[in-house]
């Protein structure tokens, strides 16, 4: 069958009678056996996929299909789907089936999507390798020996090795982006409340986002467009009307671009990924863009100021976890022993890390001098941000200081790991929208991301420069 990479394509087949729907799903499902070694997926829905696209093939002839009949979808394992199995790639929940849907999972449902399958991730969301989960790690389909990056680590696999058309997974400091740029796809975070949360499983609750995998821009935006909007599930969802990001995906005029001077210099930025961002501005300004380097003095602050504050919650919203009510339990001979061993046996080396981490700077004597501390500096730094916004149109900047690294090759320092989202935390610090985009390899044939940010809301304008962007890079392709 044809490797489809859009879904307009695959509408277009459809419309034409040149495949079905069933057909696709039993493709991407072959597409999976074949590459089980990668480990994108730990639950596959085949026999739930392959009747409903019977029944969406059903609604194609009688004209009444959704906007997404044709797609095919995984899901990363911390969002909820009513009787399906969902564990947070943890021991902690092992046999838990959920007892409702996200309502984000809902609304494409509504659509006519499939979804195929859940997706392996870093135990609860926390990592940025893939390799903190109970399920073992993804990996990454260019280079087996190599990450694919995390947390959604195997959603990124799942589209990059064309496991399934498209894949949603969560980001809560660069949980997409960083895989995305890892694994030569592109990777949309959304401003924080522009998709509701309910039904996702909570790591830092004013941070997480569900994020997108696509291809190509315009099946990005047709996802958030049908995702986003008011939830009366979800008090903090945005009240704000969607736009309509699938219809308005080119960019017209010439922008006003900054990028950080600290980025582009920090000594921890790989020399290839320095030479694409070198490359990337000079193409802008040869096209006529205005493009400036500002100063972000607080870049060393972000870091920090976020796994302050993102552990602090992980130690919150962990608690629920116990053994009580559901997942795994331990064997114990009191309540309190039920507890504690239930804790250390179920949660990995990393969740436990944060979460020892968080209850220090919540405790008593420390809440002041580091909790209370972050949270002022988030203002500092979201204040700083949208300043350079009154200005400028967007802000670029690489999405990781290297290309993906070898399996195991950080797993025993936590530090250099927490180093792999230098870029992407001040999207997620801020709370504004952020994509990866894929702008070129390293000598070793590995993927590069860029990132371009803009300030709230303005996903309209983050789509359409992201096209323009990889227009230009295919252009310049083209005149090698």
């Amino acid at each position: 069958m044809k490797a489809y990479t859009a879904l307009a394509e695959i509408q277009k087949g459809l419309a034409k009678g040149e495949v079905t729907v069933v057909q696709l799903v039993r493709h991407y499902l072959d597409q999976i056996e074949q590459k089980k070694d990668l480990n994108a997926f730990v639950h596959v829905f085949e026999q739930e996929a392959l009747e409903r696209a019977q029944e969406v093939d059903q609604r194609i002839a009688k004209g009444n299909a959704g906007k997404l009949a044709g797609m095919v979808l995984g899901i990363k394992d911390v969002l909820c789907y009513k009787d399906h199995p969902v564990q947070a790639a943890s021991k902690i929940l092992s046999g838990f089936e959920s007892q409702f849907t996200a309502t984000a999972i809902q609304r494409l449902i509504d659509e006519d999507v499939i979804i195929i399958g859940s997706l392996n991730c870093d135990e609860f969301a926390m990592g940025s390798t893939n390799e903190h989960s109970t399920y073992g790690p993804a990996k990454n389909a260019d280079f087996p020996d190599c990450v694919p990056g995390g947390s959604s680590g195997g959603s990124a696999v799942a589209v990059q090795a064309g496991l399934c058309l498209a894949s949603l997974g969560t980001d809560t400091g660069g949980s997409v982006r960083q895989p995305a740029a890892f694994c030569d796809v592109i990777g949309l975070k959304p401003t924080y409340s522009r998709i509701s949360r309910y039904g996702l499983i909570a790591y830092a609750s004013s941070f997480d986002t569900i994020g997108i995998f696509t291809k190509n821009i315009e099946d990005n935006a047709l996802l958030l467009e049908i995702m986003a909007g008011k939830d009366d599930f979800d008090s903090t969802a945005s009240q704000q009307p969607v736009p309509k990001y699938s219809q308005h995906t080119q960019w017209e005029g010439k922008a006003r671009v900054a990028y950080l001077k600290e980025t582009i210099e920090h000594e921890g930025l790989s020399p290839a990924i320095r030479a694409e961002m070198e490359q990337v501005l000079n193409r802008l300004r040869e096209e006529g863009h205005h493009v400036e380097p500002v100063s972000f003095p607080l870049l060393d602050y972000v870091l920090p100021t976020y796994y302050i504050l993102t552990t602090a919650e992980a130690s919150s919203n962990l608690s629920r976890f116990d053994g009580v009510r559901y997942g795994y339990r331990a064997e114990a001979q009191n309540l309190d022993q039920m507890y504690t061993q239930t804790r250390s046996e179920g949660f990995g080396e990393e969740v436990i890390r944060r979460i020892l981490l968080g209850t220090f700077v919540l405790s008593a004597s420390y809440y002041d001098a580091y909790y209370t501390k972050a949270q002022k500096l988030r203002r500092l730094i979201q204040d700083s941000t949208r300043e350079i916004f009154k200005q400028y149109d967007f802000i670029l900047l690489p999405t990781t200081p290297t290309t993906a690294f070898e399996l195991g090759k950080k797993l025993q320092s936590p530090i250099e790991m927490y180093l792999a989202d230098l870029y992407t935390v001040q999207a997620s610090v801020a709370g504004i929208p952020s994509i990866s985009i894929p702008v070129g390899k390293d000598e070793q044939g590995k993927s590069i991301g860029l990132q371009v940010m803009a300030d709230f809301f303005q996903e309209q304008k983050i789509f359409a420069f992201a096209n323009e962007l990889i227009s230009l890079q295919k252009t310049h392709v083209n005149t090698l």
